[in-house]
């Protein structure tokens, strides 16, 4: 328990300290009216206070990904925490914090916007693509993941749950941001804190030991040898870093009221991610004698069926479906807006005003069929393929953070440096993996490294302080 407790003080040590540096290398300007005050259209442009935009932030981004990415890391051994925690305050909090400020700043921009104004148009065409790419395959495994728990709680079959979901998805998608998520969401959002911080009281008064295989960081315990580089950066994504956070802070820049709440909000839910990660991977690591008993569970029901078996034992019948109820508003309330998300991209591109509730439609419903359709594929095909489009949008935001941050000689590296080991994750993962070019792991890795060595010289030849931009900025 001890050190889960230290996990948890250096993440909230980590959003006093390098959270506030972070902020100063940005500079908010709390005198600057946002999006949210300048053009609030009662649509998706509305004013919302602090606590319901951070509990909606932290709901928007805290998915599947913060469960289900943890146990599966668990596998690996205690060495999943430090990639929590390390990767939370350096890599994942400020990669949030840019994604949603840099919005901001851009008139509540989607990321494809975001990006092609830092890093060019072929970045923004690319973008476009590829976000809704991975809002697509986000909306979809947080469509399968609640059915199948919803499904193990109730008679009720699979494919019921899958179309309810959506259907509530097309609703959501569709309403003014007010109506539904502003209103509904920060008590989600309450109810989801209350429960991981019932399951690890329950787990500290259980009969079970905290990390029953020991705190050994060197050792890889995975059960079928599976290398920790660079799985382990792409099993937990959110919870560490996650490039669906950058699609989902726009909402939010559209509705935050006062540039200098963008830490609480930005950075701070990662933070709260952070912790709810560090939840999990401490129950995968504990309630299991070792990794091949929780690699036999998965086995037998994915991590669905760890997180029933963990909620039932530690908190009771009642209490253990309160607890599942709670994990199944994570995904479910990040898959719609997910597909909001979609929607808003799909709209910029075109330049289809989305006041009108019938143009709204016109992108939604195509997009729901399509969503459907891709649900009929295995989903552990769709996970893989969702881990590496996630870390690698992760990896382009963090490269136009930084180019945003040296075109204003400010200091760069806190967003260039995650950005080079991103590239190097992705790559040597694509390269490797099944569903890439399945080379062997250490030709991958030399593509991986050669890959960033590229990125990180073209990045260097391509943007460098502009004391034109610097000047005009200093005027504002």
């Amino acid at each position: 328990m001890s050190w889960f407790l230290l996990c948890v003080v250096t993440l909230i040590v980590g959003y006093f300290t390098y959270g506030t540096f972070i902020t100063k290398i940005f500079g908010p300007k709390p005198q600057k009216a946002t999006p949210a005050m300048s053009m609030n259209d009662g649509v998706d442009f509305v004013p919302l206070s602090d606590k319901k935009v951070y509990l909606i932030q932290l709901l928007n981004i805290a998915g599947l990904g913060p469960i289900f990415g943890p146990i599966l890391g668990a596998l690996y051994g205690p060495v999943a925490m430090l990639w929590i925690v390390f990767g939370c305050i350096f890599a994942g909090a400020v990669h949030d914090y840019f994604s949603g400020m840099l919005s901001v700043r851009a008139n509540g921009a989607s990321v494809p916007s975001v990006v092609g104004e830092h890093l060019g148009n072929f970045a923004k065409h690319f973008m476009n693509f590829f976000a809704v790419l991975l809002l697509m395959l986000v909306g979809v495994v947080f469509v399968l993941g609640p059915a199948k728990l919803l499904g193990s709680l109730s008679e009720m079959s699979v494919a019921l749950w899958v179309g309810i979901i959506f259907a509530y998805y097309v609703l959501a998608t569709v309403v003014p941001i007010d109506k539904i998520i502003g209103r509904f969401y920060p008590i989600f959002g309450a109810l989801l804190v209350f429960m991981s911080v019932g399951l690890i009281i329950g787990l500290a008064v259980s009969d079970h030991s905290f990390y029953s295989q020991g705190l050994d960081f060197a050792t890889n315990f995975h059960p079928t040898d599976l290398p920790l580089w660079p799985l382990l950066f792409i099993t937990i994504a959110c919870g560490a870093v996650s490039g669906f956070h950058a699609t989902q802070s726009p909402l939010m820049a559209r509705c935050m009221q006062n540039e200098k709440s963008g830490r609480f909000i930005f950075y701070g839910a990662m933070i709260g991610e952070g912790v709810i990660a560090l939840i999990w991977c401490s129950l995968g690591l504990s309630f299991y004698e070792s990794s091949d008993a929780l690699n036999q569970t998965l086995a037998n029901g994915g991590p669905a069926a760890v997180v029933h078996e963990v909620s039932t034992s530690l908190l009771g019948t009642v209490g253990g479906i309160m607890a599942v109820l709670g994990v199944i508003v994570l995904p479910v309330t990040s898959g719609d807006t997910a597909f909001r998300s979609a929607r808003l991209i799909i709209a910029d591109f075109l330049n289809i005003q989305q006041k009108p509730m019938v143009k709204r439609l016109m992108i939604a419903i195509p997009m729901f069929v399509v969503g459907f359709l891709i649900t009929k594929a295995e989903f552990g095909v769709i996970w893989r393929y969702f881990g590496w489009a996630n870390q690698t949008t992760a990896m382009i935001m963090l490269w136009a953070a930084a180019a945003y941050l040296i075109k204003r000689d400010k200091f760069h590296w806190v967003c260039t440096i995650p950005a080079m080991f991103m590239t190097a994750v992705t790559v040597t993962y694509l390269a490797n993996a099944e569903i890439g070019f399945s080379l062997p792991m250490n030709i991958a890795t030399m593509i991986g490294v050669g890959a960033t060595v590229a990125a990180t010289i073209g990045f260097f030849i391509g943007y460098k302080p502009n004391s034109q931009l610097i000047a005009n900025e200093k005027q504002l």
